[in-house]
Protein backbone atom coordinates (compact mmCIF):
# COMPACT_ATOMS: atom_id res chain seq x y z
CA UNK A 1 0.00 0.00 0.00
CA UNK A 2 1.46 3.35 -1.07
CA UNK A 3 1.21 5.98 1.69
CA UNK A 4 2.19 8.93 -0.48
CA UNK A 5 4.14 10.33 -3.42
CA UNK A 6 7.33 12.40 -3.22
CA UNK A 7 8.78 14.37 -6.15
CA UNK A 8 12.43 15.50 -6.27
CA UNK A 9 12.78 18.70 -8.29
CA UNK A 10 15.54 21.22 -8.91
CA UNK A 11 17.76 22.76 -11.56
CA UNK A 12 20.05 20.53 -13.68
CA UNK A 13 23.10 18.84 -12.16
CA UNK A 14 22.30 19.37 -8.49
CA UNK A 15 22.37 15.61 -7.79
CA UNK A 16 18.65 14.76 -7.84
CA UNK A 17 19.27 11.36 -9.43
CA UNK A 18 22.11 10.59 -7.02
CA UNK A 19 19.85 11.25 -4.03
CA UNK A 20 16.99 9.34 -5.71
CA UNK A 21 19.23 6.31 -6.20
CA UNK A 22 20.57 6.61 -2.66
CA UNK A 23 17.02 6.59 -1.26
CA UNK A 24 16.02 3.59 -3.38
CA UNK A 25 19.40 1.89 -2.84
CA UNK A 26 19.64 1.03 -6.51
CA UNK A 27 20.70 2.82 -9.68
CA UNK A 28 17.39 3.47 -11.42
CA UNK A 29 18.34 6.92 -12.69
CA UNK A 30 21.31 7.72 -14.92
CA UNK A 31 23.90 9.67 -12.93
CA UNK A 32 26.26 11.91 -14.91
CA UNK A 33 27.69 15.39 -14.57
CA UNK A 34 26.02 16.45 -17.83
CA UNK A 35 22.96 18.67 -17.21
CA UNK A 36 19.63 17.43 -18.57
CA UNK A 37 20.31 13.67 -18.48
CA UNK A 38 17.00 12.87 -16.73
CA UNK A 39 14.28 14.05 -19.12
CA UNK A 40 11.32 11.86 -18.18
CA UNK A 41 9.98 11.20 -14.72
CA UNK A 42 11.36 8.03 -13.14
CA UNK A 43 9.40 6.23 -10.44
CA UNK A 44 10.53 4.01 -7.57
CA UNK A 45 9.16 2.90 -4.21
CA UNK A 46 10.91 3.07 -0.85
CA UNK A 47 9.99 2.27 2.75
CA UNK A 48 10.90 4.40 5.77
CA UNK A 49 9.55 4.25 9.33
CA UNK A 50 6.86 1.75 8.25
CA UNK A 51 5.66 4.09 5.50
CA UNK A 52 5.91 3.29 1.79
CA UNK A 53 6.44 6.18 -0.62
CA UNK A 54 6.48 6.44 -4.39
CA UNK A 55 9.46 8.64 -5.31
CA UNK A 56 9.62 10.54 -8.60
CA UNK A 57 12.92 11.71 -10.06
CA UNK A 58 12.59 14.56 -12.57
CA UNK A 59 14.60 16.48 -15.10
CA UNK A 60 16.22 19.78 -14.25
CA UNK A 61 14.34 23.07 -14.63
CA UNK A 62 16.29 26.09 -15.88
CA UNK A 63 15.56 29.52 -17.30
CA UNK A 64 17.98 28.98 -20.19
CA UNK A 65 16.32 27.70 -23.38
CA UNK A 66 18.11 24.34 -23.39
CA UNK A 67 17.20 21.35 -25.61
CA UNK A 68 14.01 19.53 -24.52
CA UNK A 69 13.45 22.14 -21.80
CA UNK A 70 9.76 22.53 -22.67
CA UNK A 71 9.19 18.76 -22.38
CA UNK A 72 11.27 18.52 -19.20
CA UNK A 73 9.36 21.36 -17.54
CA UNK A 74 6.04 19.72 -18.49
CA UNK A 75 7.20 16.48 -16.89
CA UNK A 76 8.23 18.31 -13.71
CA UNK A 77 4.88 20.11 -13.52
CA UNK A 78 3.12 16.74 -13.72
CA UNK A 79 5.34 15.37 -10.94
CA UNK A 80 4.50 18.39 -8.77
CA UNK A 81 0.79 17.79 -9.37
CA UNK A 82 1.13 14.10 -8.48
CA UNK A 83 3.23 14.65 -5.36
CA UNK A 84 2.03 14.90 -1.78
CA UNK A 85 5.44 16.25 -0.70
CA UNK A 86 8.13 17.92 -2.83
CA UNK A 87 11.88 17.79 -2.16
CA UNK A 88 13.50 20.89 -3.65
CA UNK A 89 17.11 19.86 -4.32
CA UNK A 90 19.78 22.59 -4.53
CA UNK A 91 23.57 22.60 -4.95
CA UNK A 92 25.67 23.48 -1.91
CA UNK A 93 28.79 23.96 -4.02
CA UNK A 94 27.57 26.38 -6.71
CA UNK A 95 25.35 28.39 -4.40
CA UNK A 96 21.99 30.09 -4.85
CA UNK A 97 21.07 30.90 -8.47
CA UNK A 98 18.32 32.55 -10.50
CA UNK A 99 17.11 29.06 -11.47
CA UNK A 100 16.68 28.20 -7.77
CA UNK A 101 14.64 31.37 -7.18
CA UNK A 102 12.46 30.62 -10.22
CA UNK A 103 11.80 27.06 -9.02
CA UNK A 104 11.02 28.30 -5.49
CA UNK A 105 8.30 30.58 -6.92
CA UNK A 106 6.91 27.65 -8.93
CA UNK A 107 6.75 25.47 -5.82
CA UNK A 108 5.09 28.14 -3.71
CA UNK A 109 2.28 28.31 -6.27
CA UNK A 110 1.72 24.55 -5.93
CA UNK A 111 0.58 24.90 -2.30
CA UNK A 112 2.27 21.55 -1.60
CA UNK A 113 4.57 20.82 1.38
CA UNK A 114 8.15 21.57 0.29
CA UNK A 115 11.36 20.28 1.88
CA UNK A 116 14.45 22.32 0.98
CA UNK A 117 17.53 20.09 0.64
CA UNK A 118 21.04 21.36 -0.04
CA UNK A 119 23.06 18.60 -1.70
CA UNK A 120 26.83 18.08 -2.03
CA UNK A 121 27.53 18.99 1.60
CA UNK A 122 30.10 16.21 1.70
CA UNK A 123 31.80 17.12 5.00
CA UNK A 124 31.41 19.40 8.02
CA UNK A 125 33.60 22.13 6.51
CA UNK A 126 30.89 22.84 3.92
CA UNK A 127 27.96 23.18 6.34
CA UNK A 128 27.99 26.99 6.20
CA UNK A 129 27.07 26.77 2.49
CA UNK A 130 23.45 26.01 3.39
CA UNK A 131 22.66 29.34 5.06
CA UNK A 132 22.17 31.46 1.93
CA UNK A 133 19.27 29.15 1.00
CA UNK A 134 17.21 30.65 3.84
CA UNK A 135 16.70 33.53 1.36
CA UNK A 136 14.27 31.31 -0.60
CA UNK A 137 11.77 31.50 2.26
CA UNK A 138 11.09 27.76 2.26
CA UNK A 139 12.06 26.99 5.85
CA UNK A 140 15.13 25.32 7.30
CA UNK A 141 17.37 23.71 4.65
CA UNK A 142 18.55 20.14 5.25
CA UNK A 143 22.20 19.43 4.43
CA UNK A 144 22.66 16.18 2.48
CA UNK A 145 25.23 14.34 0.42
CA UNK A 146 23.78 11.99 -2.14
CA UNK A 147 27.25 10.59 -2.89
CA UNK A 148 28.14 9.78 0.73
CA UNK A 149 24.64 9.25 2.15
CA UNK A 150 24.95 12.08 4.67
CA UNK A 151 21.62 13.51 5.89
CA UNK A 152 19.45 11.10 3.88
CA UNK A 153 17.86 9.73 7.05
CA UNK A 154 17.03 13.26 8.24
CA UNK A 155 15.54 13.98 4.82
CA UNK A 156 13.30 10.91 4.95
CA UNK A 157 12.28 11.72 8.54
CA UNK A 158 11.11 15.10 7.29
CA UNK A 159 9.19 13.45 4.44
CA UNK A 160 7.30 11.29 6.96
CA UNK A 161 6.62 14.33 9.14
CA UNK A 162 5.21 16.43 6.28
CA UNK A 163 3.27 13.69 4.47
CA UNK A 164 -0.47 14.44 4.65
CA UNK A 165 -2.59 11.78 6.33
CA UNK A 166 -4.14 9.45 3.79
CA UNK A 167 -7.80 8.54 4.14
CA UNK A 168 -8.07 5.34 2.16
CA UNK A 169 -11.39 3.97 1.08
CA UNK A 170 -12.71 1.01 3.05
CA UNK A 171 -14.70 -1.51 1.09
CA UNK A 172 -15.14 -4.22 3.71
CA UNK A 173 -17.62 -6.81 2.57
CA UNK A 174 -17.72 -5.43 -0.97
CA UNK A 175 -16.16 -6.80 -4.14
CA UNK A 176 -13.99 -4.09 -5.70
CA UNK A 177 -12.75 -4.17 -9.27
CA UNK A 178 -10.94 -1.62 -11.42
CA UNK A 179 -11.60 -1.12 -15.13
CA UNK A 180 -8.26 -0.55 -16.87
CA UNK A 181 -7.04 -0.24 -20.44
CA UNK A 182 -5.53 2.12 -22.96
CA UNK A 183 -7.60 5.20 -23.95
CA UNK A 184 -10.79 4.87 -25.94
CA UNK A 185 -11.39 1.13 -25.51
CA UNK A 186 -14.75 1.72 -23.79
CA UNK A 187 -13.90 1.64 -20.08
CA UNK A 188 -16.38 4.34 -19.10
CA UNK A 189 -19.09 2.79 -21.27
CA UNK A 190 -18.49 -0.53 -19.52
CA UNK A 191 -18.72 1.16 -16.11
CA UNK A 192 -22.00 2.82 -17.10
CA UNK A 193 -23.35 -0.51 -18.29
CA UNK A 194 -22.75 -1.91 -14.80
CA UNK A 195 -24.31 1.08 -13.11
CA UNK A 196 -27.17 1.32 -15.64
CA UNK A 197 -26.96 5.08 -15.40
CA UNK A 198 -24.59 7.76 -16.70
CA UNK A 199 -22.49 8.29 -13.61
CA UNK A 200 -19.24 8.60 -15.58
CA UNK A 201 -18.57 10.84 -18.59
CA UNK A 202 -18.61 8.86 -21.83
CA UNK A 203 -17.16 10.25 -25.04
CA UNK A 204 -14.94 9.22 -27.93
CA UNK A 205 -12.20 11.67 -26.94
CA UNK A 206 -9.11 9.84 -25.67
CA UNK A 207 -8.32 10.71 -22.07
CA UNK A 208 -11.77 12.02 -21.06
CA UNK A 209 -11.63 10.15 -17.74
CA UNK A 210 -8.65 11.79 -16.09
CA UNK A 211 -9.16 10.51 -12.58
CA UNK A 212 -10.12 7.23 -10.97
CA UNK A 213 -13.79 7.23 -9.96
CA UNK A 214 -15.09 4.76 -7.35
CA UNK A 215 -18.79 3.94 -7.43
CA UNK A 216 -20.64 1.51 -5.17
CA UNK A 217 -23.56 -0.40 -6.71
CA UNK A 218 -25.74 -3.35 -5.80
CA UNK A 219 -26.57 -6.34 -7.98
CA UNK A 220 -28.17 -9.66 -7.11
CA UNK A 221 -28.15 -8.76 -3.43
CA UNK A 222 -24.39 -8.09 -3.35
CA UNK A 223 -22.44 -4.85 -3.06
CA UNK A 224 -19.72 -4.05 -5.58
CA UNK A 225 -17.29 -1.17 -6.12
CA UNK A 226 -16.34 -0.34 -9.70
CA UNK A 227 -13.28 1.88 -10.19
CA UNK A 228 -13.16 3.57 -13.58
CA UNK A 229 -9.70 4.81 -14.55
CA UNK A 230 -8.05 7.05 -17.07
CA UNK A 231 -6.56 5.38 -20.16
CA UNK A 232 -2.90 4.41 -20.01
CA UNK A 233 -0.69 5.62 -22.84
CA UNK A 234 2.88 4.92 -23.85
CA UNK A 235 5.38 6.66 -21.56
CA UNK A 236 6.55 9.00 -24.30
CA UNK A 237 3.13 10.62 -24.47
CA UNK A 238 2.41 10.81 -20.75
CA UNK A 239 3.56 14.43 -20.43
CA UNK A 240 0.65 15.70 -22.51
CA UNK A 241 -1.71 17.65 -20.26
CA UNK A 242 -4.77 15.47 -20.82
CA UNK A 243 -2.79 12.44 -19.59
CA UNK A 244 -1.36 14.08 -16.47
CA UNK A 245 -2.62 11.54 -13.97
CA UNK A 246 -3.50 8.48 -16.06
CA UNK A 247 -0.71 6.05 -15.17
CA UNK A 248 -0.47 7.06 -11.51
CA UNK A 249 -4.25 6.92 -11.01
CA UNK A 250 -4.52 3.58 -12.78
CA UNK A 251 -1.80 2.10 -10.58
CA UNK A 252 -3.54 3.50 -7.50
CA UNK A 253 -6.86 2.01 -8.64
CA UNK A 254 -5.22 -1.38 -9.21
CA UNK A 255 -3.63 -1.28 -5.75
CA UNK A 256 -6.95 -0.78 -3.95
CA UNK A 257 -9.06 -3.20 -5.98
CA UNK A 258 -9.52 -6.93 -5.57
CA UNK A 259 -9.34 -7.56 -9.30
CA UNK A 260 -8.97 -5.82 -12.65
CA UNK A 261 -11.04 -5.91 -15.80
CA UNK A 262 -8.51 -5.51 -18.61
CA UNK A 263 -10.51 -3.99 -21.47
CA UNK A 264 -9.49 -4.69 -25.09
CA UNK A 265 -10.88 -2.97 -28.18
CA UNK A 266 -12.56 -5.41 -30.58
CA UNK A 267 -12.70 -2.73 -33.26
CA UNK A 268 -8.96 -1.97 -33.43
CA UNK A 269 -7.66 -5.28 -32.12
CA UNK A 270 -4.79 -6.03 -29.73
CA UNK A 271 -1.74 -3.75 -29.68
CA UNK A 272 1.45 -3.66 -27.58
CA UNK A 273 0.02 -1.07 -25.21
CA UNK A 274 -2.70 -3.52 -24.19
CA UNK A 275 0.03 -5.88 -22.99
CA UNK A 276 1.63 -3.11 -20.95
CA UNK A 277 -1.68 -2.32 -19.25
CA UNK A 278 -2.41 -5.99 -18.54
CA UNK A 279 1.10 -6.37 -17.16
CA UNK A 280 0.37 -3.77 -14.46
CA UNK A 281 -2.49 -5.93 -13.14
CA UNK A 282 -0.44 -9.12 -13.37
CA UNK A 283 2.56 -7.56 -11.61
CA UNK A 284 0.28 -6.32 -8.82
CA UNK A 285 -0.87 -9.94 -8.31
CA UNK A 286 -4.54 -9.03 -8.63
CA UNK A 287 -7.36 -11.11 -10.00
CA UNK A 288 -7.80 -10.53 -13.74
CA UNK A 289 -10.69 -10.79 -16.20
CA UNK A 290 -10.06 -9.93 -19.86
CA UNK A 291 -12.98 -8.06 -21.43
CA UNK A 292 -13.05 -8.00 -25.22
CA UNK A 293 -15.24 -4.94 -25.83
CA UNK A 294 -17.00 -3.59 -28.96
CA UNK A 295 -17.99 -7.14 -29.93
CA UNK A 296 -20.80 -5.61 -32.01
CA UNK A 297 -18.24 -4.13 -34.42
CA UNK A 298 -16.58 -7.49 -35.18
CA UNK A 299 -17.52 -9.42 -38.34
CA UNK A 300 -18.07 -12.87 -36.92
CA UNK A 301 -19.31 -16.39 -37.49
CA UNK A 302 -19.54 -19.44 -35.23
CA UNK A 303 -15.73 -19.78 -35.18
CA UNK A 304 -14.76 -16.14 -34.50
CA UNK A 305 -14.95 -16.26 -30.69
CA UNK A 306 -12.73 -19.35 -30.56
CA UNK A 307 -10.24 -17.76 -32.96
CA UNK A 308 -10.01 -14.53 -30.96
CA UNK A 309 -9.71 -16.49 -27.71
CA UNK A 310 -6.75 -18.35 -29.20
CA UNK A 311 -5.14 -15.04 -30.23
CA UNK A 312 -5.65 -13.54 -26.77
CA UNK A 313 -4.08 -16.58 -25.17
CA UNK A 314 -1.14 -16.26 -27.54
CA UNK A 315 -0.64 -12.53 -26.94
CA UNK A 316 -1.20 -12.69 -23.16
CA UNK A 317 0.52 -15.94 -22.22
CA UNK A 318 1.23 -14.70 -18.69
CA UNK A 319 -2.54 -14.30 -18.18
CA UNK A 320 -3.50 -17.83 -19.18
CA UNK A 321 -5.45 -18.06 -15.89
CA UNK A 322 -7.73 -15.10 -16.76
CA UNK A 323 -11.27 -15.76 -18.04
CA UNK A 324 -12.37 -13.87 -21.16
CA UNK A 325 -15.70 -12.07 -21.68
CA UNK A 326 -16.93 -10.81 -25.05
CA UNK A 327 -19.22 -7.80 -24.65
CA UNK A 328 -20.59 -4.69 -26.26
CA UNK A 329 -20.69 -2.07 -23.53
CA UNK A 330 -22.25 0.58 -25.76
CA UNK A 331 -25.49 -1.34 -26.29
CA UNK A 332 -25.24 -3.46 -23.11
CA UNK A 333 -24.99 -6.81 -24.88
CA UNK A 334 -23.46 -9.73 -22.93
CA UNK A 335 -22.71 -7.45 -19.96
CA UNK A 336 -24.53 -9.97 -17.78
CA UNK A 337 -21.69 -12.46 -18.42
CA UNK A 338 -19.19 -10.37 -16.44
CA UNK A 339 -20.68 -10.26 -12.92
CA UNK A 340 -20.71 -14.08 -12.58
CA UNK A 341 -17.01 -14.02 -13.56
CA UNK A 342 -16.33 -11.31 -10.97
CA UNK A 343 -18.03 -13.44 -8.30
CA UNK A 344 -16.02 -16.49 -9.38
CA UNK A 345 -12.68 -14.66 -9.32
CA UNK A 346 -13.47 -13.10 -5.93
CA UNK A 347 -14.31 -16.54 -4.54
CA UNK A 348 -11.05 -17.92 -5.96
CA UNK A 349 -9.06 -15.00 -4.53
CA UNK A 350 -10.23 -15.94 -1.04
CA UNK A 351 -10.07 -19.71 -1.49
CA UNK A 352 -8.14 -21.72 1.10
CA UNK A 353 -6.94 -25.27 0.44
CA UNK A 354 -6.82 -27.79 3.25
CA UNK A 355 -3.19 -28.68 3.89
CA UNK A 356 -3.70 -32.45 3.73
CA UNK A 357 -5.58 -32.18 0.42
CA UNK A 358 -2.92 -29.89 -1.07
CA UNK A 359 -0.16 -32.32 -0.08
CA UNK A 360 -2.01 -35.21 -1.72
CA UNK A 361 -2.09 -33.26 -5.00
CA UNK A 362 1.60 -32.32 -4.74
CA UNK A 363 2.58 -35.94 -3.95
CA UNK A 364 0.57 -37.28 -6.89
CA UNK A 365 2.18 -34.66 -9.17
CA UNK A 366 5.67 -35.75 -8.12
CA UNK A 367 4.88 -39.43 -8.61
CA UNK A 368 3.38 -38.82 -12.05
CA UNK A 369 6.27 -36.63 -13.21
CA UNK A 370 9.37 -36.46 -10.99
CA UNK A 371 11.67 -33.48 -11.46
CA UNK A 372 14.67 -34.18 -13.69
CA UNK A 373 18.00 -34.41 -11.83
CA UNK A 374 20.30 -31.39 -12.09
CA UNK A 375 24.08 -31.88 -11.70
CA UNK A 376 23.37 -35.27 -10.20
CA UNK A 377 20.96 -33.84 -7.60
CA UNK A 378 17.28 -34.72 -7.45
CA UNK A 379 14.66 -32.13 -6.44
CA UNK A 380 12.29 -33.28 -3.70
CA UNK A 381 9.19 -31.65 -2.23
CA UNK A 382 8.59 -32.80 1.35
CA UNK A 383 5.63 -30.66 2.37
CA UNK A 384 3.35 -27.93 1.03
CA UNK A 385 1.20 -25.26 2.66
CA UNK A 386 -0.95 -22.38 1.44
CA UNK A 387 0.30 -19.46 3.51
CA UNK A 388 -1.99 -16.75 2.15
CA UNK A 389 -4.88 -15.94 -0.15
CA UNK A 390 -5.70 -12.91 -2.33
CA UNK A 391 -3.60 -13.94 -4.15
CA UNK A 392 -2.89 -17.59 -3.42
CA UNK A 393 0.65 -18.18 -2.16
CA UNK A 394 1.89 -21.74 -1.66
CA UNK A 395 5.16 -22.56 0.08
CA UNK A 396 6.92 -25.81 -0.78
CA UNK A 397 9.42 -27.12 1.76
CA UNK A 398 12.12 -28.82 -0.32
CA UNK A 399 15.61 -30.29 -0.15
CA UNK A 400 17.22 -27.54 -2.28
CA UNK A 401 15.34 -24.46 -3.61
CA UNK A 402 18.05 -23.95 -6.26
CA UNK A 403 16.86 -27.15 -7.99
CA UNK A 404 13.30 -25.85 -8.43
CA UNK A 405 13.41 -25.19 -12.17
CA UNK A 406 10.94 -22.76 -13.72
CA UNK A 407 9.43 -25.46 -15.94
CA UNK A 408 8.74 -27.70 -12.95
CA UNK A 409 7.26 -24.74 -11.08
CA UNK A 410 4.82 -24.26 -13.97
CA UNK A 411 4.03 -27.97 -13.86
CA UNK A 412 3.20 -27.83 -10.15
CA UNK A 413 1.10 -24.69 -10.66
CA UNK A 414 -0.86 -26.36 -13.46
CA UNK A 415 -1.55 -29.39 -11.26
CA UNK A 416 -2.80 -27.10 -8.48
CA UNK A 417 -5.09 -25.33 -10.94
CA UNK A 418 -6.39 -28.64 -12.29
CA UNK A 419 -7.27 -29.75 -8.77
CA UNK A 420 -8.59 -26.54 -7.26
CA UNK A 421 -9.52 -24.15 -10.08
CA UNK A 422 -8.27 -20.67 -9.16
CA UNK A 423 -9.55 -19.26 -12.45
CA UNK A 424 -8.74 -15.55 -12.72
CA UNK A 425 -6.22 -15.64 -9.88
CA UNK A 426 -2.39 -15.61 -10.01
CA UNK A 427 -0.68 -18.28 -7.94
CA UNK A 428 2.71 -17.73 -6.31
CA UNK A 429 4.70 -20.87 -5.54
CA UNK A 430 7.74 -20.39 -3.32
CA UNK A 431 10.34 -23.05 -2.54
CA UNK A 432 12.05 -23.00 0.88
CA UNK A 433 14.65 -25.35 2.28
CA UNK A 434 13.22 -27.69 4.88
CA UNK A 435 14.71 -27.21 8.32
CA UNK A 436 17.00 -30.06 9.26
Amino acid sequence: MIDGTVAIVGKPNVGKSTVFNRVLQERLSIVEDTPGVTRDRIYGDCEWLNKTFRFIDTGGIQLEDAPFQKEITAQVEIAIEEADVIIFMTDGRTGLSNDDEYIAKLLRKSNKPVILAVNKIDDITMINNIYEYYNLGLGDPIAVSGVHGIGIGDLLDKVVEMMPEKHSESYDGMVSFSVIGRPNVGKSSLTNAFLKQDRVIVSNIEGTTRDAIDTVFEANGKNYVVIDTAGIRKRGKVWENIEKYSVLRAKSAIERSDMCLVVLDGETGIIDQDKHVAGLAHDARKGVIIVYNKWDTVDKDDKTMAQITKKIRSEFQYLDYAPIAFVSAKDGKRIDTILPLIDLVYENLNKRIKTNVLNEVILDAQLANPAKPHNGKKFKIYYASQVSSAPCTIVLFVNDPELFHFSYQRYIENKVREAFGFEGVPISIVARKRAE
